[in-house]
């Protein structure tokens, strides 16, 4: 896998990876909540597509394995959100060392996710939810 693969991936799961421990609620997991895999399935292929378009960060992703991508962004998601997918990546820092990953790289993944998020009317609630894991893994990431 590219180190541009790596960074797609990462920063996605970033944004997602501690879902888990705080997506359960009286409505069911994150995961429940999100609509399954084929509901994170479909937000992560249009934040891909979103992503492809963007020309401050697209330039991370050229020769990434797309398939390989997608299945990794929505089994992060998938396994972080409290459903039964598991992730094998590697962690936030060592995946992004290296890279040169600025603060507004960062912050437009996470737009093109909200985008994402928008398009298949994710209620509020879900969104906080997933967008607000993103802070904590931030300083793993960027590097300047």
């Amino acid at each position: 896998m590219s180190r541009r693969t790596l960074l797609s991936a990462a920063m996605v799961a970033a944004i997602v990876f501690s879902a888990s421990a705080t997506g359960a609620s009286a409505h069911g997991t994150l995961y429940k909540r999100l609509g399954g895999y084929n509901a994170i399935q479909a937000v992560v292929d249009e934040a891909i597509k979103n992503i492809a378009a963007d020309r401050r960060i697209n330039r991370f992703f050229k020769g990434a394995n797309i398939p390989r991508l997608r299945r990794q962004l929505a089994d992060q998601i998938c396994m972080a959100s409290g459903g039964p997918c598991a992730y094998r990546g590697r962690d936030m820092r060592s995946a992004h060392a290296g890279m040169g990953i600025a603060s507004e790289h960062f912050d437009a993944l996470v737009q093109d996710l909200g985008k994402a998020l928008k398009k298949f009317r994710v209620p509020a609630r879900e969104q906080r939810e997933l967008v607000a894991l993103l802070a904590p893994t931030k300083k793993d990431i960027v590097e300047r």
